[in-house]
């Protein structure tokens, strides 16, 4: 049972942080309302992206973690290959759900917002699109005030508390901490896309990951023969990298000298998806002012390197919920939340970024040490993987 002081919280988007949080927050009893921008359900849009065994182990605490990867698939593993199309390693998944109770999940990311959206309600949260917050009130002590207008619906929700669950661009980040640092470029761009491509040499259920020579291509393989796909290519200059242009042709271009396959799922491919400037948060001064605390991308966004960006939000909402439930008052409870948090989820937002800078291209020198250094890498890394997957939240445990 939650402290007297918080019965209602306003929860600032409804993604992934916000519907797990607010589930959590009705087991606590608190009256959750989650606020989101988009006017209407989006489950058709975005790409796709990985449930690490961690945020699948917090899906199965709520109940939900069945009817999620019913929408999406698991993942047997990961194959690396280079330019020529040779093998040069592999993470093997298939023995995740009796090492850490859980497997790797893929998912398109509408229809995870749609599965936790749909479970978020059935457990008595309220959700209402079209509310576009603009300004963040913290003059009254005894509580938070939320305002929305800018084309979505105008209008204010009162709450004992206020959860930015708003993404990397956290429009509650620049109004109740607008000191904190604005989120990096990191230098890459990602595009993406699903095609039927019959002929693609693609092992069902496994991740393929290609080093090209100009750029980083990774397809998943999904059960009903689609080809789910994703690409990073280096742009120093975010402004030139979303300049218009044919993104198709663009593409085949930076892999013109790669296997063929992958130039015949990107012209297989009806509609290209992108680009998107990859951006992260190393670290912030703070993540919560008074009674305003941010969750997920809003606190410490990390890029799709590491596969835990969907996880750690899900961590983030059933932790900050069981701070709430053990602490006095709401700060006491953002800064046990923030104390718990933060070693981990910004040990990862690193990894993510080293992640990403090798996947840069350096020249044929640079290739053939990575493609003779990888499985050695890839053995090191196995350890601190584990350490990232196996990791599980008490619900029972007190966050004193």
């Amino acid at each position: 049972m939650t402290q007297r002081g918080v019965r209602r919280a306003v929860l600032i988007g409804g993604g992934i942080a916000g519907p797990v949080l607010g589930m959590f927050l009705r087991r606590i009893g608190v009256e959750a309302t989650i606020f989101e921008a988009r006017e209407a359900p989006a489950e058709h849009e975005g790409a796709f992206l990985g449930i690490a065994p961690n945020g699948m182990n917090v899906l199965a605490d709520l109940g939900v973690a069945a009817a999620v990867e019913a929408r999406g698939a698991l993942c047997a593993g990961i194959q690396f290959e280079n330019a020529r199309g040779r093998r040069i390693g592999v993470i093997d998944q298939r023995e995740a759900a009796r090492r850490f109770g859980a497997g790797l999940v893929m998912i398109r990311r509408g229809a995870l917002h749609a599965a936790l959206a749909e479970a978020a309600v059935q457990r008595g949260v309220e959700i209402r699109y079209g509310m576009r917050l603009t300004d963040v009130d913290r003059s009254d002590p005894r509580e938070v005030v939320a305002r929305f207008g800018e084309g979505g619906e105008a209008g204010e929700a009162r709450g004992d508390v206020l959860i930015g669950c708003d993404g990397f661009r956290s429009r509650t980040r620049a109004s109740a901490l607008p000191e904190a640092p604005a989120p990096g470029y990191t230098g890459l761009i990602d595009f993406g896309g699903f095609a039927r491509c019959p002929g693609a040499p693609l092992p069902p259920g496994w991740n393929v990951m290609v080093f090209g020579r100009r750029a980083f291509f990774g397809a998943f393989a999904a059960p009903d023969g689609e080809v789910w796909w994703f690409h990073n290519s280096g742009e120093p200059d975010p402004g030139s990298a979303a300049s218009p242009g044919p993104l198709r042709e663009r593409i085949l271009a930076l892999h013109r000298d790669d296997p063929g396959w992958i130039s015949d799922v990107v012209r297989a491919t009806p509609e290209v998806l992108g680009p998107w400037l990859l951006h992260d948060i190393l670290t912030m001064p703070r993540w919560h002012a008074g009674r305003v605390c941010l969750i997920g991308d809003a606190a410490h966004a990390a890029t799709p390197h590491a596969g835990q960006g969907a996880s750690l939000a899900m961590e983030d909402g059933m932790l900050l919920a069981r701070c709430l439930r053990d602490a006095a008052e709401p700060e006491q409870a953002f800064a046990a939340f923030e104390r718990l948090r933060r070693p981990r989820v910004e040990a990862i937002v690193r990894q993510a970024r080293r992640h990403g800078s090798r996947k840069a291209v350096a020249g044929p020198v640079a290739e053939w040490l990575r493609d003779r250094a990888l499985p050695l890498f890839l053995r090191l890394g196995a350890a601190a993987q584990a350490r990232v997957h196996a990791y599980r939240i008490d619900w029972e445990a007190r966050a004193a």
